[in-house]
């Protein structure tokens, strides 16, 4: 028996170590990858796992170590702050979602309290996924990923308390509790009245030992306690360990807490995502097909309905209503969680719930070719007429600025106080519209566009900031200038030294590396703090600086030989390297 489990466990870690780098290669995602694993290797696979239900149980610690984690990080006065985006949008979306998917439920034949909790449960988008797909398309940033991320921290907290009341609907759920719903409220009001007053102190006294073994274990032994109680008194495990995350979540150790849990956390769940794989029953999809892909067809177009009409109630564009939609679209994680509740309770027929499970994979597979879909055919079909540059005065500045990023932010600034008179120009018009709320005044324009120039005054002005952070953006605007406006003298912010050499070659005025001075002031931070002579850190500071820059030009005129700029920068930073050591020398007289 004992060799048939390692066997088991040999399986289930091989097939994640293949499965979810091959998935994540292709862009489906790790969820998709312990899902594919799963359905290989379960019952209408392979057949090496027979005892799903077993595995489930174990695989649903996975679930709350995840809402620890998620409590961890929903600090209540992040809440507060993004009270409007989070519940305004987040609860508008759940509430449509819910009420369309609901209805759906109930007309094919669903009761109405089992049609309400699927509907939410389908309502429900995947938070790991979903910012995933945002953070790789470096969508996260934008209005509709900004309110993607709003409605998804609404819908990781509205679970919980559907985790908690899914007991009391359903009598028997998950718990074999003969106590009374009022004692599991008064539980609860406890946790949160006296939890931060009983935790602190232990996990104040358990640091002070500094035994990292015990402070794992006391982390551990808090989360699956609270949770052992709360399915003691008829509720939920999750929201238990939910429950310590939100009183630990502004702690001094939260850091350290969710480091500690990441590695249960990160196997639980994919246990738990294969397990809920191996309950894919792939033999539903090759039997009905088509009634499966209808039935997948309807549940994308009433949840992309749902999410679109949310954004137009809170008058987003059409444009950003539909990639919010495209964004969020896909079933989320916590539905797995809660059909595998009522399948286990025997609340949800058994082919119901493969159909909601395979109907929940397959839309998260669909997420990114609906992306492609949305981004390829969508977008131009649909395209919104780009927003009409403002018309620019000619205040007859001395300066035009390119770009009101970090560093334009910053030399505007100074300029002002100055009273040096300057026109601004930013082509994001989101960056511009946020500018105009704190007071700036900034134009939106194209700076390598020579009638705007001309009309920002250019002809008559003397300096030209380049602070456009995207590289080619940069370059471009500088050949633009240096070509129609050779008297003005161009200082340009570079990202990096090849930045730096395509600047030199249009023969920029002056440029600086956007990280280099902040890197200097850093390092003579550290070296003062560390205790050295205020004289010598600075004498090392400028040896370096003047080294730094002197191999910058003769970088710049090998750049076109590899081999040869290869083997100048291994001389010039050795030849670094023994200045430094002759200066440390030499600040001991006795030694020079």
């Amino acid at each position: 028996m004992s060799h048939q489990l390692l066997f088991l466990v040999l399986i289930f870690l091989l097939a994640a170590v293949v499965a979810v780098p091959f998935a994540k290669k292709i862009g489906l995602g790790s969820i998709l990858g312990y899902l594919i694993a799963g359905a290989i290797l379960g019952p209408f696979g392979a057949q090496l796992f027979s005892n799903v239900s077993g595995l489930m149980h174990l695989s649903e610690f996975g679930v709350v170590f995840l809402l620890f984690v998620i409590g961890l990080e929903l600090k209540p006065a992040r809440l507060w702050v993004m009270r409007k985006s989070v519940f305004g949008i987040g609860g508008t979306q759940v509430l449509l979602g819910t009420l369309v998917l609901s209805a759906a439920s109930f007309a094919l034949g669903l009761d109405l309290k089992l049609s309400l909790i699927v509907g939410f449960a389908l309502s429900l988008s995947s938070t790991a996924f979903a910012l995933q797909y945002l953070g790789e398309r470096k969508q996260l940033t934008t209005e509709y990923g900004r309110s993607a991320f709003a409605v998804l921290l609404f819908q990781d907290v509205a679970v919980i308390p559907v985790l908690a009341i899914l007991p009391l609907l359903f009598v028997g759920l998950g718990t074999e509790s003969a106590l009374p719903p009022w004692v599991g409220i008064l539980v609860v009001i406890a946790i949160l009245t006296l939890g931060r007053h009983v935790t602190r102190p232990i996990f104040r006294m358990i640091a002070s030992s500094r035994s990292r073994e015990v402070f794992t274990s006391v982390t551990l032994l808090m989360v699956l306690g609270v949770a052992a109680l709360m399915q003691t008194v008829g509720l939920s495990m999750a929201l238990g360990s939910f429950l310590v995350g939100v009183l630990l979540s502004d702690s001094e150790y939260r850091h350290e807490l969710e480091t500690d849990i990441e590695p249960f956390k990160g196997l639980l769940m994919g246990l738990f995502f294969m397990s809920v794989g191996m309950m894919i029953n792939t033999e539903l999809l090759v039997e009905n097909p088509l009634r499966i892909f209808g039935l997948l067809l309807l549940y994308l177009v009433l949840k992309f309905s749902s999410l679109f009409l949310t954004g137009k109630i809170f008058r987003f564009s059409n444009e950003t209503s539909r990639h919010l939609s495209f964004s969020i679209v896909q079933g989320s994680e916590f539905a797995f969680v809660i059909v595998s509740l009522l399948l286990q309770g025997n609340i949800l027929g058994g082919e119901t719930a493969d159909t909601v499970i395979l109907m929940i994979s397959l839309s998260m597979a669909m997420t990114p070719l609906l992306g492609i879909f949305n981004d390829r055919v969508l977008s131009k079909a649909f395209q919104s007429p780009p927003k009409p540059f403002d018309e620019i005065d000619d205040e007859h500045p001395l300066v035009i600025v390119a770009g009101l990023g970090r560093v334009g932010q910053i030399v505007t600034r100074i300029l002002r106080i100055k009273d040096i008179p300057f026109t601004a120009l930013e082509q994001d018009p989101e960056q511009v519209e946020t500018l105009r709320r704190f007071g700036n005044k900034v134009y939106y324009g194209d700076a390598s566009r020579i009638d705007l120039l001309e009309k920002a005054g250019a002809p008559n002005a003397k300096y030209f900031i380049l602070a456009i952070d995207d590289v080619e953006s940069s370059v471009h605007t500088a050949e633009v200038v240096k070509q129609t406006y050779p008297h003005l003298k161009i200082i340009a912010r570079a990202r990096n030294r090849n930045h730096a050499f395509r600047l030199k070659d249009i023969g920029v005025h002056l440029m600086e590396r956007e990280t280099f001075w902040s890197s200097i002031q850093m390092t003579r931070a550290l070296l003062m703090d560390w205790g050295e002579d205020e004289k010598m850190v600075d004498k090392t500071l400028n040896v370096f600086t003047k080294h730094d820059l002197e191999m910058l030009e003769g970088q710049y005129q090998r750049q076109n030989d590899r081999e040869e700029l290869i083997s100048y920068s291994k001389q010039a930073g050795q030849q670094l390297v023994e200045v430094m050591r002759d200066d440390k020398k030499c600040a001991d007289p006795s030694k020079c």
